[in-house]
């Protein structure tokens, strides 16, 4: 389900015209992709009862929750001044994601604005821009929040299923006792 959400939103995002960075795209659709198939590895696993493919599912699925709730506790631990540096430093290493951002959100530079330099923002024709900073810090806050309590949801359901792989792998034969499962 969250492979196929992660892809769709990819599809979406390029679609609207919201990202024009092929990279950022191909890389979520990348792990859209790998999760669908770790996911097929874990279906196709417990329906044959296979005890290698249940192993390499359950490893890799403690792999992923260690590395989502990392990132996930991260997301909710930066504080505004660690956000700040984060969003300066991405700024000036982005240009893709610069022209993104000052198209959408209508505004010009980053703590700055220089009629001197070239900006794809409506506003830039008017000379009437506000700097980018504090539209994208604003937005930054409630995504890094968002996006690290769905993160820590979806790592500890799959903690559940390392848990419920290792318990159904174990079982000596799992269509003899049904109820030995939980």
């Amino acid at each position: 389900l969250v492979s196929l959400l992660l892809i769709g939103i990819a599809a979406w995002g390029i679609g609207f015209g919201l990202i024009s960075s092929f990279r950022v795209v191909g890389v979520v659709i990348a792990v859209g992709i790998f999760l669908f198939l770790i996911a097929l590895v874990g279906l196709i696993g417990a329906v044959k009862h296979h005890q290698v493919l249940l192993f390499f599912y359950m490893i890799i699925l403690l792999l992923v929750f260690i590395v989502q709730f990392s990132v996930s506790c991260a997301c909710l631990a930066l504080n505004k001044e660690q956000q700040s540096q984060l969003l300066e430093v991405g700024w000036n290493n982005t240009k893709s994601a610069r022209t993104d951002i000052e198209r959408n959100l209508n505004c010009c530079g980053f703590r700055v604005f220089d009629p001197n330099e070239t900006c794809s923002s409506d506003c830039f024709r008017s000379h009437r821009c506000q700097p980018c900073a504090p539209i994208i810090e604003e937005y930054s806050e409630m995504v890094l929040r968002f996006v690290g309590g769905i993160g820590l949801f979806f790592s500890f359901t799959e903690i559940l299923g390392v848990w419920l792989t290792y318990r159904y792998r174990n079982q000596k034969d799992p269509r003899a006792n049904p109820s030995a499962f939980l």
